[in-house]
């Protein structure tokens, strides 16, 4: 008890030390106090978005239609659409639309004047919702002082003020100031439509700037959490120096036709390998050829991967060894399956065919070298770990990329690693600890894991087996399927969603389970609300292969005060179309959930932080007042 009562006494002198008087609590509580009970912010959740920088940049710049939805409720009464577009347009992309109006010559103080006050009743409009020390955080600082006055202004209400408001708009466009201005509008517009953004896996592989987001995410103001997918955990593998997670790397980029990223974003050459493999395979196109180059080293390797891991449970992928040369066939189980292509010059066939040889060695080295040398790629997967997690639970929801392992009954498998069984949360936890060990220690084991967790189905960010080989190299549809975890057909039951966010530590009657992994095919009629609303698979194809299987372009899931929104975006239009016809993403919004009353900061977890604030403070109060603590007055 002693210690407890030191530890207490302890924490009331440091918080003292903050606020030395009673007069600084006195603020302090009021402002707390006041404060749980503005709306909740928002968030924008978002998935799988693959290395598709342009659309991506147009829906951070439009903040998924949030912002277009803003200007239609307070202009919509006397702007035409082709004003409201072309405003749009400016918010969005201020540098681009202010030189595309000055090419047409209409660039002229009438035009700043108007596009100033529109930008500034916008501005006041959404301000209403922050108090003002968080406005001091949003507003550009080099503008600081003006916008803030700008804000406070009050035309309508009298006449000294409407003079003062006309004098600051005319006075900013005297001096030559107005494009500064808009920028600086068009910032703060953007930062007060989203305060937090969640990625729910997936920034790499298929579209090819992957690089481009995480340095635009890099420098966002918004508060941004991540929820690590299976391609995110091969990539950080590869940077860490895993062997075999740069060979899948490397041949998924190949097989995407994105080695830009590799090349140019992150500086790691391709060309001995390609060197190499146009010797292997001469009459081959270079990028086929490096490859099939690159396959082969992969199944090596995973192979020996395979065999010093046996509680990953992959035994079934040692394929190499059931290659017939003889007939170019494979045994797979109990079928045997005719090879597409049976050319693998580098397997020793009489040997250990998962030995590489001495140039594939040699390769694979200098790649390594590549991989955790360079300074860009070393800093994205910095930020994905400071950033980021196998899961996330935030204002009551529960958010990570795949699925939460289960036996087809329902329940949580169990799953043992380093001789512990683990289930349910108490194995994503292990997951999650193990995956930021290979990141501290780089040991061998760890970073085996790290490709485990990119395509194990026991895996919780991936949940499903893998067939590359099968794909690759036959036309077998039946053995090319790629077994499922049983989350993916029990993810619509309100039982098992209920089941897994209890587990979780979250209320089950409040709570949503959001992920992504698995592109939901509205063209075929599915949907992403699962369970009536308990479960959100939020994986809407972002990745431009993925548009024809999906029939949209993605979605964002929005949470505001007022509920749960989800956002399908039907068709992009680039920032070329965006300036040239002033066209906007075309979406189209799905309720999920309206809520009974307006959530204020007091529901959230922030809000909690808040409430155990007040509860210090007062204890701090009680102890000036009863003079356990001296206040500095």
């Amino acid at each position: 008890m002693s210690n407890d009562y030191d530890f207490a006494a302890s924490l009331m002198r440091i918080l003292s030390e903050k606020y030395p008087t009673k007069e600084s609590i006195y603020e302090k509580l009021i402002y707390l106090q006041s404060r749980l009970f503005l709306p909740k912010d928002t968030e924008h959740f978002m998935s799988d978005l693959h290395g598709e920088y342009d659309l991506f940049e147009h829906i951070i710049n439009n903040c998924s239609g949030v912002i277009r939805e803003k200007v239609e409720y307070i202009f919509g009464d006397f702007m035409s659409d082709e004003e409201i577009g072309e405003f749009c347009t400016l918010i969005y992309y201020p540098k681009e639309k202010i030189a595309q109006i000055k090419s047409l010559g209409r660039a002229n103080s009438v035009w700043y004047r108007k596009n100033l006050a529109r930008l500034l009743k916008l501005a006041k409009f959404m301000s209403y919702k922050f108090p003002s020390f968080k406005m001091h955080e949003l507003i550009p600082h080099r503008y600081e002082t003006v916008i803030l006055e700008m804000l406070n202004t009050h035309p309508a209400d009298d006449e000294a003020q409407k003079i003062y408001y006309e004098k600051l708009l005319n006075s900013v466009v005297e001096v030559g100031g107005a494009e500064d201005f808009i920028h600086a509008f068009s910032t703060l517009i953007k930062r007060m439509s989203v305060h937090r953004l969640h990625f729910v896996g997936d920034f790499f592989d298929r579209g090819n700037r992957p690089d481009a987001i995480l340095n635009l995410l890099m420098t966002s103001p918004a508060k941004v959490d991540i929820q690590w997918g299976n391609h995110d955990v091969v990539w950080m593998g590869a940077a860490l120096g895993s062997e075999v997670c740069i060979a899948t790397v490397v041949r998924n980029s190949l097989h995407y036709d994105n080695t830009d990223v590799l090349e140019r974003g992150y500086g790691i050459s391709l060309r001995p390998l390609t060197i190499f493999a146009s010797k292997l395979y001469p009459d081959e196109n270079p990028l086929r050829a490096a490859e099939f180059a690159m396959l082969t080293v992969l199944f090596k390797l995973e192979g020996q991967l395979i065999r010093r891991n046996r509680d990953f449970h992959m035994d079934n992928r040692l394929l190499l060894d059931k290659i017939n040369f003889d007939d170019a066939t494979v045994t797979i189980g109990d079928k045997v399956c005719k090879l597409t292509r049976a050319d693998f010059p580098t397997i020793n066939r009489d040997g250990d065919r998962y030995a590489l040889t001495d140039d594939e060695a040699e390769i694979i080295a200098g790649l390594r070298e590549n991989f955790t040398e360079s300074p860009k790629l070393q800093a994205h997967v910095d930020f994905l770990y400071k950033k980021g997690g196998v899961y996330t639970r935030h204002n009551g929801n529960l958010l990570f990329h795949a699925n939460v392992p289960l036996t087809v009954e329902g329940d949580f498998r169990q799953i043992s690693f380093e001789g512990k069984t683990f289930s349910g949360k108490n194995y994503f936890d292990y997951v999650d600890a193990r995956a930021r060990r290979a990141y501290f220690e780089r040991r061998t084991e760890d970073l085996d894991f790290m490709y485990f967790l990119w395509c194990g189905i026991l895996s919780p960010i991936a949940g499903r087996e893998f067939h590359t080989f099968e794909r690759a190299f036959t036309d077998d549809k039946e053995i090319q399927r790629e077994p499922a975890d049983p989350y993916y057909d029990l993810i619509d039951d309100e039982n098992i969603c209920d089941k897994i966010l209890t587990e979780f530590g979250l209320d089950a009657e409040r709570g949503h389970i959001v992920n992504g992994h698995v592109p939901v095919r509205v063209r075929k009629g599915e949907t992403p609300i699962k369970a009536g609303g308990k479960a959100l698979v939020i994986d809407g194809g972002f990745s431009t292969p993925y548009h024809e299987r999906t029939g949209i372009s993605g979605y964002t899931l929005i949470s505001n005060s007022r509920g749960l929104r989800l956002l399908r975006h039907q068709k992009i239009a680039d920032v070329k179309l965006a300036l040239a016809e002033n066209k906007d993403i075309e979406s189209t919004t799905e309720t999920v959930e309206i809520l009974s009353r307006r959530m204020t900061i007091g529901d959230t977890d922030h809000g909690q932080g808040i409430r155990d604030e007040i509860v210090g403070l007062h204890k701090l109060l009680q102890a000036y007042q009863s003079g356990t603590i001296q206040p500095k007055n």
